[in-house]
């Protein structure tokens, strides 16, 4: 200290300290407020910066005090620099750590809100989280009078051979970013690549994506191998799909009264069934003389890839009720077999053959 220490400066320290921290004290009072009434409002983005001013304002407030106490007091200029710098970096830091807060939520509720579903694509969380961090820490070796410079271009060079070194995981990273940016896959989406594997997309990192398959289990596939398969997406550009289911029946079978009962099941499943569309209208189409049936394709809506399963499930089942009920019937695939003294016919399960000739 420069001079001795005495009542006229211990006062103004304590009155400047204890509105430091009455100061902080009512601010988290305000903002556990604001808290409350953001918690009330649609947008999470609110949220996320009332939380994030409920970390740095009260620990601001602490650090103007405290400076406000140290000039008070009778310090030499050294104490009160290394004080100033203490309380600078301090302040850096926290509001850095809640700028990263802040941001890294901000991105991830814009990607929820763009991807509608409930999935959360980290790899841009983290890449802005790491960027903020990043240069927070380059502004507290500023303001500790670090020179960042040399510091840039070590990085600069050391940056090209870990480049050199992890170049499947860079491959992986920028392959993820270009996937999301493109958005030609979200997460929520369902996804079946030419290699086979196929499921609902949970989330693209920094180096894989995720996919969950309808077993539930989970499938880890390679950002780079992702962006460089052949791949379907089923929701997009639209969530509804139509799938096809082959049937045939007997030439000896009325088509117009096949036609309607196939379209009047059709619509009963389309309205009754979780999964289907309401709106879609029934479709037939007949294509094919068989060597046994005539076929024909029957076209339903489903809402989502995997709603496909179950409604082929009911349509095949009141379709063969129908059926049955109208007198219309499935011929079994048969095979006829040439011999000296005449023909024999042979059931079987695989469609139609040509005659072979008795060996």
């Amino acid at each position: 200290m420069t001079d001795d220490l005495t009542m006229d400066h211990v006062v103004p320290a304590g009155i400047a300290l204890a509105a430091g921290l009455l100061g902080a004290f009512l601010l988290r009072m305000v903002l556990r407020w604001l808290a409350g009434h953001a918690g009330r409002t649609r947008w999470s983005g609110d949220d996320v910066m009332v939380a994030a001013l409920r970390t740095v304002a009260p620990w601001a407030a602490v650090a103007g005090g405290v400076a406000g106490a140290a000039a008070a007091l009778p310090l030499t200029r050294t104490v009160q620099h290394n004080v100033n710098q203490v309380l600078t970096v301090l302040l850096i830091f926290v509001a850095t750590v809640s700028s990263a807060r802040v941001v890294a939520g901000l991105v991830r509720s814009v990607t929820l809100s763009r991807s509608g579903v409930a999935g959360s694509a980290t790899i841009f969380v983290n890449i802005t989280r790491i960027l903020v961090l990043s240069i927070g820490f380059l502004v507290m070796l500023q303001s500790l009078g670090i020179s960042i410079a040399p510091l840039l271009t070590a990085l600069g060079v050391g940056g090209l051979a870990v480049a050199l070194a992890l170049q499947d995981t860079l491959a992986n990273l920028f392959a993820g970013v270009h996937i999301l940016a493109s958005k030609t896959v979200q997460p929520g989406d369902y996804i079946q690549l030419s290699s086979g594997e196929d499921g609902y997309v949970e989330d693209i990192n920094w180096r894989q994506t995720t996919v969950r398959d309808l077993s539930n289990n989970l499938v880890v596939i390679p950002n780079g191998k992702l962006a460089q398969s052949n791949m379907t997406n089923f929701m997009r550009p639209e969530q509804q799909l139509t799938i096809l289911v082959q049937a045939g029946v007997s030439y000896d079978s009325d088509l117009e009264h096949v036609e309607r009962v196939t379209t009047e099941v059709v619509a009963e499943v389309m309205t009754e069934i979780a999964g289907a569309v309401p709106e879609h209208e029934p479709a037939v189409r007949f294509h094919t003389f068989g060597d046994s049936r005539i076929g024909f394709t029957v076209i339903l809506g489903v809402g989502e890839f995997s709603d496909q399963y179950r409604i082929k499930h009911e349509f095949i089942k009141r379709l063969h009720k129908r059926y049955r009920e109208e007198g219309i019937r499935i011929p079994a695939p048969a095979r006829t077999v040439a011999l000296q003294q005449g023909t024999v016919v042979f059931p079987q399960q695989r469609t139609g053959e040509d005659v072979v000739p008795f060996a």
